[in-house]
């Protein structure tokens, strides 16, 4: 979060107000507001407001020095930053410890990310996935943007005395250094252009989301208006109509950010290809008028209200995040008012006590003063009021639990691989039995079966799911005569895309057919499929279906359609439901295709809280289910159902 006004600086009230703005608009979004989609934005609003004040703070510095002190730049920033994260990071490892809920191992590694501030660096490197992730959040996943901006405070200071010191201007009597700008605002170009390069409308956008490189853009477009726009030489003294055109952009700035929170969220290719530099330009045009003095917006958005929330925006975004994560009953979705408004309650309480007792008496000298009495001989024990001693015990204990919560207590058992599940080749006890499995009624022509499948069909071969082998989907295909079973199941997995690795489903069944597989084919696919199309792939629904159809050729193949409980969203249900119709209208041309209709049979008590996945009952009936069907499309004795839809 950017900084509060320094001091010797004038204070400009309507940034305070822009401030609370950004960080309410991304509180609204984590909490889920369905009204404000592009909350998230609200952060890149943060980053141009940082680039703009640090630059003007250092260009200012080397106006009046003739140098920029880099020690004390970097000094005032670790006051500023990092006793509230310190203490943010001690509550949080101390509540994970003792209440819950237990992180995995990797929290660990996240909180040193944190400390270290490249927490946008180990999410990526942990493929920490918008279309993947179905449990809980970390607690600890917002903190990827104040890395951005400490990574930018480091390297920034040395770029901008490069720019100084190499690009050939005088700065003219104002204080503006037009060439510079120029300069700043090729390199948040070529921002903009690497995030629109690396970002695939089919592919996870994590990279150029949290990337440094990628969101630089925002933070070198309110560096660039510094340069132009210096406020210690803005004067209220304009004529009327220079003060309209400031007031209409300023306008035009806020309308602009307002409609893009509105119609837009994480998910929108358009925020990829530009719409993030967009969003800067917008903010540039808003700030460049709250910073005016002369400026009538400014006093509308420096309503106290609004200045109260914008001089605690830095503390208020430090907890939000832990507060409502840690707070939310797992599996809860949609909106509770009564929960939020505590949660709200709750982050601006906290925010309060750290602004006034933490990061205020941090950024005056405090600890130097502490450090100071230390050496000259510490306190004596009568000097250490109750008041004290009670909180130098809540410290201890924060601290002690802390601690443990670092070196592994409380923390839950790293969650199985879902890898893939190949090959597996049962032999039902009517194997080779004269006129047996194919001869019964309920049984499938089908001796021979490939299941390939996404998470959703994970549970169906999982122990921890099904410790009885009998409700297993392979006793299950056995049971109806598929006395050979090859399953190749994998997380996330799509037809086209392909997640950490893994091959998609297009490349399996190839794989597949180039060993001379010939049997029936059940494809349980369709989930992440139906999110990739929803954000903007552009393979649609019907040419995904055709490129496995492809594959498989006339062999019999029975896909399983899809439902969700998610309400909005790339795996919302009104995708699904887009997805399952594809299905029905591809059947029509193939005549060895049939569709499982799962979406009619599934109950909603068998999902589990992401409202994707299933219980172990819901995984009991999803395997006697999908057997059951490929009997019915592919009956013994020859033929297949009439209809292109098994019920």
């Amino acid at each position: 979060m950017p900084e509060p006004i320094g001091r010797g600086r004038r204070y400009m009230p309507g940034l305070d107000g822009l401030r609370a703005l950004a960080v309410l608009a991304v509180i609204a979004f984590h909490l889920g507001f369905g009204w404000v989609p592009g909350g998230l934005l609200g952060v890149g609003v943060f980053f141009t407001l940082s680039g703009y004040l640090i630059t003007d703070l250092l260009l200012a510095q080397s106006a009046r020095r003739g140098a920029i002190r880099l020690g004390g730049f970097w000094l005032g920033r670790a006051r500023r930053l990092l006793p509230a994260l310190f203490l943010m990071l001690a509550v949080v490892l101390a509540w994970v410890t003792v209440i819950g809920p237990h992180q995995p191992p990797s929290f660990r590694e996240a909180v040193a990310a944190a400390l270290l501030y490249v927490s946008n660096w180990w999410l990526i490197f942990q493929h920490v996935s918008y279309f993947a992730r179905f449990g809980q959040p970390s607690p600890l996943n917002h903190l990827w943007s104040l890395a951005v901006e400490e990574q930018f405070y480091i390297v920034w200071p040395f770029l901008l005395l490069l720019g100084i010191r190499f690009v050939r201007e005088v700065p003219l009597p104002s204080g503006l250094r037009p060439r510079l700008a120029g300069a700043t605002l090729l390199l948040a170009a070529a921002s903009a252009a690497a995030m629109a390069l690396l970002y695939h409308p089919s592919l996870d956008p994590s990279r150029v989301y949290y990337g440094t490189d990628t969101r630089a853009c925002e933070l070198l477009i309110g560096a660039a208006l510094a340069m132009v726009w210096p406020s210690r030489r803005l004067t209220a003294e304009i004529v009327p109509a220079a003060r309209r055109i400031l007031d209409g952009l300023g306008v035009a700035g806020l309308l602009a950010i307002g409609f893009m929170v509105w119609r837009t969220n994480e998910y929108s290719p358009f925020l990829y290809r530009g719409g993030f530099a967009l969003l800067a330009l917008a903010s540039a045009l808003l700030i460049a008028a709250l910073a005016h003095p002369a400026c009538r917006l400014g006093p509308v958005l420096g309503w106290r209200p609004l200045r109260w929330i914008g001089v605690r925006s830095y503390a208020i975004y430090l907890w939000h995040y832990p507060i409502i994560v840690l707070t939310t009953p797992a599996g809860a979705r949609g909106v509770d008012l009564f929960r939020d408004a505590l949660q709200v309650g709750a982050t601006f309480g906290i925010a309060a006590l750290s602004w006034h007792y933490v990061e205020q008496p941090a950024r005056h000298g405090a600890l130097g003063r502490l450090l100071a009495r230390a050496r000259a001989g510490g306190w004596r024990r009568e000097e250490i009021t109750r008041r004290g001693w009670v909180i130098l015990a809540a410290l201890a204990v924060i601290l002690v639990l802390a601690c443990a919560g670092l070196a592994g207590v409380g923390s839950s058992p790293a969650p199985a691989e879902s890898g893939r599940v190949v090959a597996r080749t049962i032999h039902s006890p009517l194997a080779g039995v004269p006129g047996g499995a194919g001869a019964l009624a309920g049984h499938t022509s089908c001796h021979s079966v490939i299941h390939i499948g996404d998470s959703t069909s994970e549970g169906l071969i999982s122990p921890e799911y099904l410790p009885n082998p009998k409700q297993r989907i392979s006793a299950q295909y056995a049971r109806i005569g598929a006395t050979t079973q090859h399953f190749d199941i994998s997380g996330a997995r799509s037809i086209v895309e392909t997640y950490e690795g893994q091959p998609n489903a297009y490349e399996v069944a190839r794989a597949w057919r180039a060993q001379g597989y010939h049997g029936c084919w059940v494809l349980a696919l369709g989930t992440n499929d139906a999110a990739d199309v929803y954000v903007g792939s552009s393979v649609d629904q019907m040419a995904r279906i055709r490129r496995m159809m492809s594959v498989i050729g006339e062999q019999p193949v029975m896909w399983v359609n899809v439902k969700s409980l998610v309400e909005s969203g790339p795996y919302a249900e009104h995708n699904m439901a887009l997805w399952d119709q594809s299905l029905l209208q591809a059947c029509r041309s193939y005549p060895y295709m049939r569709v499982y209709d799962w979406a009619a049979a599934v109950r909603n008590k068998w999902f589990i809280e992401d409202g994707i996945h299933f219980t172990s009952p819901g995984y009991v009936a999803r395997s006697r289910l999908i057997a059951h069907a490929l009997a019915k499309a592919f009956p013994a004795g020859g033929g297949e159902s009439r209809s292109c839809l098994v019920h």
